[in-house]
């Protein structure tokens, strides 16, 4: 089984990301599982703004991160909190999401079926569950199974403060929840593998 976890940073690689850094957790439990885990930066990739899975312009790489949800059983977006928003390379990942509403698989099924989400929040402001609520029901809108409980997130609150990889209070918390979105997101994945969605009836 296969996961893509797209890191929604506004830094540049080798910026340390502190979303990358609580992704990581939810990597190491889906690799504890068995589960083969790419991570990609967004932001590192030339991503022409769009809502088509084909180049928009010569150098356009989404196609390439199009092929890894394509080849992905399970999805996660991370994103940190911006103005109590998604990042806004985010909104731009979701947007050339968006296409595949209406493409399907050999069986007629909308390829986003039979395939798994969840969501990963940092940030110093409160929000958390505003920009889980954005992307979680956009991923449901493409056709992705989101499970119960497939999020974590991390903040001390409104306002300015320390970065997630400054300070440890509420770590714990945030990784024990980050251990069970990755459990919930294996398990349903492999109940769907198992027993996948039909076509929806036309």
């Amino acid at each position: 089984m296969k996961a893509l976890v797209i890191n929604c940073t506004l830094k540049t690689s080798p910026e340390p990301s502190n979303t990358e850094a609580l992704a990581g957790v939810v990597v190491g439990q889906l690799e504890e599982d068995g589960v083969q885990v790419d991570v990609v930066r967004a932001v590192d990739l030339d991503i022409a703004p769009g809502v088509t899975s084909e180049p928009v312009r010569e150098g356009d790489q989404w196609p390439s991160v199009h092929e890894r949800l394509l080849d992905s059983e399970i999805l996660v977006i991370a994103s940190p909190t911006w103005l109590g928003r998604p990042s806004s390379v985010a909104q731009r990942v979701l947007e050339r999401m968006d296409a595949m509403l209406s493409e399907t698989d050999d069986d007629n099924r909308p390829v986003a079926y039979n395939r798994v989400a969840g969501v990963v929040v940092t940030g110093n402001e409160d929000g958390a569950h505003h920009v889980i609520s954005e992307i979680s029901g956009a991923l449901g809108d493409i056709g992705y199974t989101v499970p119960g409980q497939a999020w974590t997130y991390w903040h001390l609150g409104p306002g300015p403060g320390p970065d997630y990889l400054d300070e440890e209070k509420g770590r714990d918390w945030s990784h024990s929840t980050a251990r069970a979105m990755a459990a919930n997101l294996h398990g349903v994945a492999r109940a769907l593998t198992d027993r996948p969605l039909s076509a929806p009836p036309g």
